[in-house]
C-alpha cells in the first residue's frame, strides 16, 4: 500500500532537486545546454555501469520501440524546459511544468476510458489551487510574458506527463537496469541532437569541472527517478503518480531555499502545505477504505465461523 507510492514520492523529490543544481551550474559559468547535455552523458554512462555490474546477460532489445519513446520524452522535457527558462520567470516556469499534474490525469482517463475518481479529483483541484501560492506567483505581472515561454513551458509539462505514461508500460523479459541503459541513451542523444555535445570533447565537461554538476544532475534528473518510476508507476497508475509526483514543486522551493539561500514567504509556505495535503488526500482516504473493507472481512469470516461452530454443535 505505501512502498510504490513512496517510490514514487522519491523519483519526484529527486527531479525537484534539478532546477536548483542547474542554477549553481548557471553561477558557475555554465549555460543550461551545457548542464543538461552534462546531465544525459553522466546518466547514460553511470546507468551503463549498473547494468554491467548487475547484470551478466547481454541487453535485451525487447519492448525497444517503447523505449525509444521513453527517452526521447525524457530528453525532450529537459530540453523545452530549460527554453522556457530563457522566457519565463524560474517560479512561472516551475508553475507551468507543474501541469503534468492534470494533463497526466486526463491521459489516463482517456486510455483507460474511464473518470477520475472522486478522491483523485478532489486531491488535483487542491494540487492546483496550492500551485500558485507555493511557487510565489501572486504578485507576478504575467502581461509582459511572451507566447514562446508559455508554449514552452506547457510543452515539457506534456512530454513529462506522456514520459510517466510510457515509463509505466511493461517491457517482457527485461530488467529493470537494461530498460534503464536504452531510456538514458535515447536520452542522451536527444540532448546531444539539440544542445551541446562538443562539451564532451572540448575539455569543457571533465577538464573544467562540469562534470561535477553533471554527476549530481544525471543521479538526480536521470538514473534515480527513471528506474524508480519504471518499477512503481505500472503499480500505483498514472492518474496517481501524477498527484504524488506533486511533491516536486515543494522540493524545488525547499532545495533552492537551502542550497541558493532564496527566501521563502508565508505565502508560499501555506502553497507547499495545501500541495502536500492534497497529495496526501488519496493514501490517507484509501487506507481508511482499506481498514473498513477489512474490518468486514473478518467480522464476517468471524460470523462464518461462529455460525459454523453452532451448526456443529446442533449437529452433535
Amino acid at each position: 500500500m505505501y512502498l510504490y507510492p513512496l517510490l514514487v514520492v522519491i523519483a519526484a523529490s529527486s527531479y525537484g532537486v534539478v532546477s536548483t543544481i542547474i542554477k549553481l551550474a548557471m553561477h558557475s559559468g555554465y549555460s543550461v545546454s551545457e548542464a543538461v547535455t552534462s546531465q544525459f552523458f553522466i546518466g547514460f554512462c553511470i546507468a551503463l555501469c549498473i547494468f554491467f555490474l548487475s547484470n551478466r546477460t547481454k541487453l535485451s532489445f525487447n519492448g525497444f520501440k517503447i523505449l525509444i519513446f521513453a527517452g526521447v520524452l525524457t530528453g525532450l522535457t529537459n530540453i523545452l524546459y530549460g527554453h522556457s527558462l530563457n522566457y519565463l520567470p524560474a517560479s512561472l516556469a516551475v508553475v507551468l511544468l507543474f501541469q503534468f499534474t492534470w494533463i497526466g490525469m486526463l491521459i489516463s482517463c482517456i486510455t483507460k476510458r474511464q473518470f477520475p475518481s472522486r478522491i483523485e479529483f478532489i486531491s488535483l483541484i487542491i494540487l492546483i489551487t496550492g500551485t500558485i501560492p507555493a511557487a510565489g506567483l501572486i504578485d507576478v505581472d504575467l502581461s509582459q510574458i511572451p507566447f514562446q515561454g508559455w508554449l514552452w513551458g506547457l510543452s515539457a509539462a506534456l512530454c513529462y506527463s506522456l514520459f510517466l505514461f510510457v515509463n509505466g508500460r511493461a517491457t517482457k523479459n527485461m530488467t529493470t537496469s537494461n530498460r534503464l541503459v536504452w531510456v538514458s541513451f535515447f536520452a542522451f542523444i536527444m540532448s546531444a541532437v539539440f544542445q551541446s555535445p562538443e562539451i564532451i570533447w572540448n575539455g569543457t565537461l571533465f577538464n573544467e569541472g562540469l562534470w561535477i554538476y553533471g554527476l549530481a544532475l544525471g543521479l538526480f534528473g536521470m538514473i534515480i527517478p527513471v528506474f524508480l518510476f519504471t518499477i512503481a508507476v505500472p503499480k500505483v497508475g498514472l492518474g496517481m503518480s501524477s498527484i504524488l509526483s506533486a511533491v516536486e514543486l515543494p522540493i524545488a522551493v525547499m532545495v533552492s531555499v537551502i542550497l541558493l539561500s532564496e527566501t521563502v514567504t508565508t505565502l508560499q509556505i501555506v502553497g507547499i502545505a495545501i500541495i502536500i495535503l492534497g497529495m496526501s488526500l488519496p493514501t490517507m482516504l484509501n487506507r481508511n477504505i482499506l481498514s473498513v473493507e477489512n474490518k468486514a472481512v473478518k467480522q464476517k469470516v468471524k460470523n462464518k465461523s461462529y455460525m459454523f461452530g453452532e451448526f456443529n454443535k446442533h449437529s452433535s
